[in-house]
């Protein structure tokens, strides 16, 4: 009697592995039949302003808004003004931190955002000159302009009906047991390309780190041409279901779910493709390995991991984050990654993030994604929203 094969999971890291990529590649084209076109009515090319090379972006600055003096002092006295009324950070929105002069510039990268090239960075904040409070009170303010729904950074609320809306991403590996800490945010590790949830993606950078540290960001379009064009299989792999790791969550163990859709055009909006995937759902990190009750990732879903970080990191751009910037990217058509670093005495590598939606201009939402998007977005009250002053370790966040 022919013995069952167990499925079991691939050999795969976290941390891609260049020749394992190479050798799985070689491996599956020498023992399989695979597609050599995409998935009916998927695009064979995308067309658009998001559709970037990183070199060329490097090459300009276009990107780059520079705060002048005239709206540096325009945040100042609406800080100054905020204050004075000792309202609820949670009421922190276009009415209560107004900013007549620079608001407009920043919907126009709101619209730059969903609509043309999925970034910028808003460069020149005064961070030296303020406390720590009022360093979040700012960028909540200003974030507004560019996204007014903030989301949750939290699997939704705690348990006395809180929700953190603002991350530290910080290295506390210092300051945590050992075994603790399951999300590379938390520590100076290197992170790889992915995505994380919602629609905009915030990054306020209060310090920079002694060394490293760099921010990356690739276009998952353009990555979508080139496995369109050389490996059509992977782009059913990727649009097909995958097992995502819930880490021990009774109530759901692991969901199934696409990495990829698409969304045909309308007659308001052009056809679009979203990749949205965290590799360590699919191969665990630290002190959070991948589960062993639930369903292995096939050797097809380890091969297109590989392939999404390698090309984004070859068509990739590093942007020159300094101490005062914004980094705003589009959650849905680029991916963001991080070199490791170290931090000295004085010299730690601090970012503040937020999640943000603008419903003026934010794209369908592909309804496997809905729930993790109402964790995120629905209902966020204002009296429930909490902004802590320093890290705290962060809970597993289901994907």
């Amino acid at each position: 009697m022919a013995s069952v094969l167990t499925p079991t999971q691939p050999d795969i890291e976290y941390h891609p592995d260049w020749d394992k990529y190479q050798a799985r590649t070689l491996r599956r084209k020498e023992t399989e039949t695979l597609q050599e076109s995409v998935p009916e009515g998927f695009p064979t090319q995308l067309d658009s302003k998001l559709v970037w090379e990183g070199r060329e972006v490097e090459s300009r600055d276009d990107w780059v808004v520079q705060l002048t003096d005239a709206e540096l002092d325009e945040i100042d006295s609406t800080l100054r003004n905020f204050k004075a009324q000792n309202l609820h950070w949670g009421l922190i929105d276009q009415s209560t931190f107004p900013l007549p002069t620079l608001h407009q510039r920043l919907r126009e990268q709101s619209r730059e955002l969903h609509l043309g090239r999925g970034f910028f960075v808003l460069r020149g904040l005064r961070v030296d000159q303020y406390s720590r409070d009022d360093n979040i009170i700012i960028y909540a303010g200003i974030s507004s302009h560019v996204g007014n729904i903030r989301g949750r950074q939290e699997d939704t609320r705690f348990a006395n009906g809180t929700s953190l809306v603002v991350s530290h991403i910080k290295d506390i590996t210092s300051s945590t047991p050992t075994g603790a800490i399951g999300a590379p945010s938390n520590t100076a590790d290197k992170q790889v390309f992915h995505t994380d949830a919602g629609d905009i993606v915030s990054l306020l950078c209060l310090h920079p780190a002694a060394s490293g540290g760099e921010s990356k960001i690739a276009s998952s379009w353009l990555v979508y041409n080139i496995l369109a064009r050389e490996r059509p299989d992977l782009i059913h792999t990727l649009s097909q279901d995958w097992p995502v790791d819930g880490f021990n969550n009774p109530a759901a163990p692991y969901t199934n779910r696409p990495l990829l859709y698409y969304q045909k055009p309308t007659e308001s909006t052009p056809e679009r493709v979203l990749i949205q995937y965290a590799r360590r759902y699919f191969t665990g990190f630290k002190a959070q390995p991948r589960s062993s009750d639930i369903p292995p990732i096939t050797e097809a879903q380890a091969e297109a991991l590989d392939a999404l970080h390698f090309l984004a990191d070859k068509h990739s751009a590093a942007l020159d984050f300094q101490k005062g910037d914004v980094q705003y990217i589009n959650n849905l058509s680029i991916f963001h990654a991080r070199n490791g670093f170290r931090d000295e005495p004085g010299k730690e590598r601090h970012l503040l993030r937020l999640w943000l939606r603008d419903p003026e201009y934010a794209w369908e939402t592909p309804e496997p994604l809905r729930k993790r998007w109402d964790n995120v977005y629905k209902d966020v009250k204002v009296e429930e929203q909490v902004f802590p002053l320093e890290p705290r370790l962060r809970k597993t966040v289901g994907a």
